[in-house]
């Protein structure tokens, strides 16, 4: 191998000796300045996306993403010559367009999810119209215009060449297809040395496209589109061929897991909500950086903190969505599965078998329901609640929803709370035991109609004391006119919503025999720069404070990941449990941890641990193959991680064995989904247990 790359390179380098000696290079530009400024200007985009993307001093010196860019730009482009001028120019527009696209589209989308966007989420577009305003408020940003200058470039190239009259002697020289000929072994061949320069980490990573950030670093944007194009089409390949081996890789993980982690199987929160109704509040968007905030002496989150106070708080709880967002929190909640590599759960494998919790909690005695102020079939909830064992949905149509009572995306979290207390008091009456789930709304992204939030400052107000002995006040404006202050004045009215809702429910003597359990289902996705304004404003200056200053706060991407955690809350009126339990904890771990205090014989697929019998030994992973523990958190994209202990020195097995695991969990976890291996599994169970007469 290492022969002939060297006499492939060999052999470049005496032709590139030889184009210069002729003036080649010279001739080729004069020639053929269309297919030039097509190639120019669609490496720009490319390479100007990865900037603005990856802030890395690897990415920003990267090579190999700009070859493979480059191999996939001429190659696509070289048919353009087997046209006539028009034609050709209008070949290259096309191809302009979709790459111009591709980029705007990554860019926009990785503001917003710090992922890059997928075919599998066509699916999706369905549910894009009613959070439009989220997109065009939090996301599109004057950066991501600069790439339109591609078409408006190569248009004005071929207006000037038009314009001179050049195509026709540029016709009258060219023989087309050996142009095409020359332009495509160019590509070829650019393609060739990018291949030979591949690692065996680099392609394995490609392949498995789970570090989408790792693969554009390496392998360019439109690679890993190409890419992402042919691995959406997996679900619907994977479900008629490889089932074999996905199904004996399940088998060998859960045989394998129940052999080495003998964590003990009762503990000292063992059946303490046994018997007690739940009622579950999947809050929107709340972090647990907002239970963490005050202005001028005004918690943000009184009312969720006083609960937490009260209750058992998960201070270091992570959401571990992917693209399906807030589906993929009530997937992993409901089931301790994680989201699946393409497309969600909830749109593309709605038709799967699941163990939800609401279907155990069914199965013991429990009426199950779930509600949400929203249309039913947004995340395709009407069917996957059914599927996940809820008994009845309420959405949008079971609430009276008006002008007035609407904020943001639908019905406000206090008149969704307030029409809500009816309903379960009805519930309550004709059942013994009941699970409900309440998911709200309001506090949903973009965070824009601040005049309904109540009065709730942001800003910085000082008492003053006057020459004349007179009491004055200054105002320092801090958070105010960030998304991130509008963040905080809407958690606030959520948080008001929720105290109001408690007091309701109390007032019915509903809270006697019920548990609230509080989980937010993922983070705000809001600008770093306003943490950073939140770490380090200066009063005096009305600025942030420069990184000299020994009170500055560094937060890079690091500290942005970690923040992102939510809060996970279990609260019973007695406030007979009152801890901070402050381990890691995923939100796949909610499952088993609530089971065990129901007293309920765990669900044998859960992907999470109980928290109390696993303690300091758990792992959170991310579905972008990130994790985090007690001790470090771990970047998989850049190979590289933070120390949350800097008195503890890591271990190189540590980050092996763990990337292990997180790895295969990823891929046991999709392949459970794509291949419906629990539904599999069951009816092979059954035909052990049921054999056929005469067999």
């Amino acid at each position: 191998m290492k022969k002939k790359s060297k006499d492939l390179f060999n052999n470049i380098k005496k032709y590139l000796k030889k184009v210069k000696n002729e003036h080649l290079i010279k001739a080729y530009i004069k020639e053929n300045p269309l297919f030039l400024t097509y190639i120019i200007v669609n490496i720009f985009n490319s390479t100007i996306l990865r900037f603005y993307t990856i802030n890395s001093l690897e990415n920003y010196l990267a090579i190999k993403p700009i070859i493979a860019d480059l191999a996939v730009i001429i190659i696509l482009g070289s048919f353009g010559f087997l046209f006539k001028s028009r034609s050709k120019y209008r070949y290259f527009m096309v191809f302009t367009i979709i790459f111009t696209a591709t980029c705007m589209i990554n860019s926009v989308y990785y503001t917003f999810y710090t992922s890059y966007a997928s075919f599998s989420m066509l699916s999706l577009t369905q549910f894009l119209g009613p959070v439009g305003d989220a997109v065009v408020q939090n996301v599109i940003q004057a950066k991501d215009l600069i790439f339109l200058l591609a078409p408006i470039i190569l248009a004005f190239v071929n207006y000037k060449l038009k314009k001179k009259g050049i195509y026709k002697k540029i016709e009258f020289k060219q023989a087309r297809k050996k142009n095409a000929l020359k332009a495509l072994i160019f590509g070829v061949i650019l393609s060739c040395i990018f291949i030979i320069s591949l690692t065996s980490l680099e392609i394995g990573r490609f392949t498995k496209q789970w570090n989408k950030e790792y693969v554009v670093m390496r392998f360019g944007i439109y690679v890993y589109q190409i890419n992402d194009a042919i691995t959406s089409l997996e679900p619907k390949i994977n479900s008629m061929f490889g089932l074999d081996k996905a199904l004996k890789e399940f088998e060998d993980y859960y045989q394998e897991r129940s052999e080495n982690e003998n964590y003990p199987a009762t503990n000292e929160y063992t059946d303490i909500l046994k018997g007690k109704n739940i009622l579950v509040i999947h809050a929107e968007s709340l972090q647990t950086v907002a239970l963490n905030t005050s202005f001028n002496n005004q918690e943000v989150t009184p009312v969720i903190n006083k609960l937490a106070k009260e209750g058992l708080y998960f201070s270091n709880y992570y959401s571990q969505v992917s693209v399906g967002t807030s589906s993929d929190a009530e997937l992993t909640f409901t089931t301790s599965l994680m989201p699946t590599q393409s497309g969600t759960a909830f749109v593309s494998y709605f038709d799967r078998k699941y163990i939800g919790l609401p279907k155990i909690m069914s199965d013991n005695g429990y009426y199950t329901f779930s509600m949400h102020g929203n249309n039913a079939d947004f995340w395709n909830r009407r069917v996957m609640h059914e599927k996940l064992g809820y008994q009845r949905f309420y959405s949008k149509k079971d609430y009276d929803v008006t002008t007035e009572n609407t904020i943001g995306l639908g019905i406000s979290d206090k008149a969704f709370f307030h029409q809500s207390v009816e309903k379960i008091e009805k519930i309550a009456k004709e059942n013994s035991k009941f699970y409900g789930q309440l998911i709200t709304l309001t506090n949903h992204t973009p965070f824009a109609d601040v005049d309904k939030y109540g009065e709730f400052d942001v800003d910085i107000k000082e008492s003053t004391v006057e020459e004349d002995g007179s009491v004055g006040e200054v105002t320092y404006p801090y958070m105010e006119g960030t998304k991130l202050g509008n963040y905080f004045k809407s958690v606030h009215y959520a948080d008001s919503a929720l105290g109001e809702f408690l007091d309701e429910l109390d007032s019915k003597g509903l809270l006697e025999n019920t548990a609230i359990i509080i989980y937010g289902d993922h983070d705000a996705r809001l600008p770093e720069k306003d943490y950073v304004r939140l770490y380090n404003y200066d009063k005096e200056t009305d600025s942030i404070k420069s990184k000299e200053d020994p009170t500055y706060q560094e937060f890079g991407s690091y500290q942005y990941e970690l923040n992102r955690k939510v809060p996970f809350i279990i609260w019973t009126k007695d406030k007979k449990y009152n801890k901070e339990i402050t381990n890691v904890m995923g939100m796949y771990d909610a499952m088993p941890t609530l089971l065990n205090m129901l007293g309920i014989e765990k669900n044998k697929y859960a992907l999470g641990h109980d928290i109390f019998s696993i303690k300091d030994n758990n792992i959170v992973v991310f579905a972008n193959g990130n994790w985090v523990t007690n001790k470090i958190y771990y970047n998989s994209q850049k190979s590289a991680y933070l120390s949350l202990n800097i008195n503890e020195e890591i271990e190189e097995d540590y980050i092996q064995n763990n990337t292990e695991y997180a790895t295969k969990l990823l891929e046991v976890s999709n392949n459970l989904i794509v291949y419906d291996l629990i539904k599999n599994e069951e009816e092979k169970q059954n035909a052990l247990n049921n054999p056929k007469e005469g067999s």
